[in-house]
């Protein structure tokens, strides 16, 4: 097809140590687009720091992921759980990621899109199991996450995230599970 390259080219934006590259890819009818990687790359780090952070508790490291005002809805099969700011979302993550748990959640398949030098939004596909160890329940599923992101101060931050489930399983332990590795059991719960 006349007008169509047939092949991607990366370009530098700037010569300066820490460079952008800018991936040209074709596209159909000789027009383009262009993926900002470093950024990408940057905000994939966010997100799986996050899920990393939250399954091992670790709340310190989960501080620096979110604006001060960041907006929450998580809509599950029985849930609707709105939040608006940092500080009750920590809260909220103690109390649920502790030794009265354990946490597995991985993110998948990201599609993100630099808006702005400042602005983007991503879509992630969740794949989750959680264990109530307290009321024995194990809930497993998938969900896609809608968050959008700035950038502040150098870094990208989460300013809104959203999730809708795909599907949503839980289920009752007939007995308290045998765990061989708990990482969690180190984490005290919040006191009351």
């Amino acid at each position: 097809m006349a007008g169509v390259r047939s092949t991607a080219a990366a370009l530098r934006v700037d010569a300066s140590p820490r460079s952008v590259y800018v991936l040209v890819l074709p596209v159909t009818l000789g027009h383009t687009m262009s993926l900002r990687l470093e950024d990408i790359e940057l905000i994939k780090r966010v997100k799986h720091k996050y899920f990393r952070s939250i399954d091992m508790g670790d709340i310190k490291a989960l501080e620096d992921l979110f604006v001060p005002d960041v907006q929450v809805c998580y809509i599950g099969g029985t849930y609707r759980w709105e939040l608006k700011g940092r500080t009750p979302l920590l809260a909220s993550i103690a109390a649920a990621f502790n030794s009265n748990s354990v946490g597995c959640h991985t993110g998948h398949h990201p599609e993100i899109d630099v808006l702005t030098d400042t602005t983007a939004v991503g879509t992630w596909y969740l794949t989750d199991i959680y264990l109530n160890l307290v009321e024995q329940t194990r809930t497993t599923g998938s969900a896609l996450y809608q968050d959008r992101y700035i950038k502040e101060d150098g870094r990208w931050r989460i300013c809104e995230t959203t999730y809708t489930r795909v599907y949503e399983q839980v289920e009752k332990l007939p007995e308290p599970p045998t765990l061989t590795a708990h990482h969690l059991a180190n984490v005290p719960p919040p006191k009351a």
